[in-house]
């Protein structure tokens, strides 16, 4: 890369020039296809990860300061840095937001009270459980068919705003405040337990 050239575009960027916008994508695509193909994050597909990265860098563009002539790496570190945290946070919930958890069938259940698991363990599942029950149900339709889509029916983000006729960026907004939701209410309810947990 022609650092000083990136130098420039940025200051272009800044000022709106979708010309400048586009030759900033140009340059940094190959080091973001790098990044797409060398990471997994547990609901996104390839092109969710693709656009992550472009919304960082130019998130990277918005509060860059000229004066310090180092963006390419700036950018570079920001976007490897949040990707990292989105694999992170995808890590520390999968077991919240695994395939089993938003429909607890009857079968699932039964396992769950099964002779093999020591009365400790039973209790355990059977509060992670009405955790999980009572953070499912305070979703309203639109929200549960999201996540049922997204997570469990195998639908892409992409896809799913297609379908919606909604633009991706808001859908990833709803996934995530979602997931947050779901999230408050399992605390919510760990805290009511005289049982907090710090996530």
């Amino acid at each position: 890369m022609n650092y000083d050239y990136i130098e420039l575009l940025v200051k272009e960027s800044k000022n709106e020039n979708e010309e400048s916008k586009n030759k900033l994508i140009e340059e940094f695509k190959p080091y973001i296809l790098n990044i797409c193909k060398r990471t997994f994050i547990h609901g996104y597909d390839f092109q969710d990860i693709e656009n992550e990265c472009y919304r960082i860098l130019f998130r990277c563009v918005e509060i860059y300061n000229m004066d310090t002539h180092r963006f390419v790496a700036y950018a570079t570190n920001g976007i490897k840095n949040s990707i990292n945290y989105l694999i992170k946070h995808s890590i520390k919930y999968k077991d919240i937001n695994g395939a089993y958890t938003h429909t607890l069938t009857p079968e699932i259940e039964q396992s769950l009270k099964s002779d093999e698991m020591n009365t400790e363990e039973l209790l355990c599942a059977k509060c992670d459980c009405e955790q999980l029950k009572y953070a499912l149900s305070k979703l309203n339709k639109k929200e549960s068919e999201l996540i049922a889509s997204i997570f469990f029916q195998g639908t892409t983000v992409k896809n799913y705003a297609k379908e919606k006729d909604l633009s991706y960026s808001t859908i990833i907004k709803r996934k995530r405040s979602i997931l947050n939701k779901l999230f408050n209410h399992i605390n919510i309810t760990n805290s009511s337990d005289n049982n907090p947990k710090i996530y």
